[in-house]
């Protein structure tokens, strides 16, 4: 199996799952001001929350991610950041922001945000792509929403 993804039916899940979502949503909609008021609201712990924030999302949260974030390692020489941004668009992302630091010992630090609301191909085979390029030491999916 190549996804560290699954689509399982919630009735089968412990309940805290749900209450963490829910937990999120009532942050997001500001029906509470802190987590600790979230999840008190939630009937889940502080440590339950966090464990599984950035793990379990509703279908509506995941079902199209419009933002990533990757990071990069990529050898200094000319055209690396040239080709890793060819292979993006390739894939129909979007760029947002670029941030790369200077170069030490011959490597690079680069970190893209993205709009992968019309990408063409599944985040895991973007990142396999990227890493087949000779420029590139590294390819990190660093966040995704």
């Amino acid at each position: 199996m190549s996804s560290d993804f699954l689509i399982v039916k919630k009735e089968i899940l412990p309940d805290y799952l749900e209450k963490v979502i829910y937990a999120r949503n009532l942050l997001n909609s500001k029906e509470a001001a802190t987590i600790t008021e979230a999840v008190r609201m939630a009937g889940i712990s502080r440590n339950t929350y966090y464990k599984y924030k950035d793990c379990v999302y509703a279908p509506t949260e995941s079902a199209s991610p419009r933002h990533a974030v990757v990071s990069l390692i990529l050898k200094d020489e000319n055209g690396s950041l040239s080709a890793v941004l060819q292979k993006l668009s390739e894939c129909g992302t979007g760029i947002l922001t670029i941030s790369q630091a200077i170069p030490i010992a011959g490597k690079a630090n680069v970190l893209i945000s993205l709009d992968v609301s019309n990408m063409n191909v599944p985040m895991e085979t973007l990142l396999k792509q990227l890493k087949t390029l000779s420029p590139v030491r590294s390819a990190h999916l660093d966040a995704m929403e």
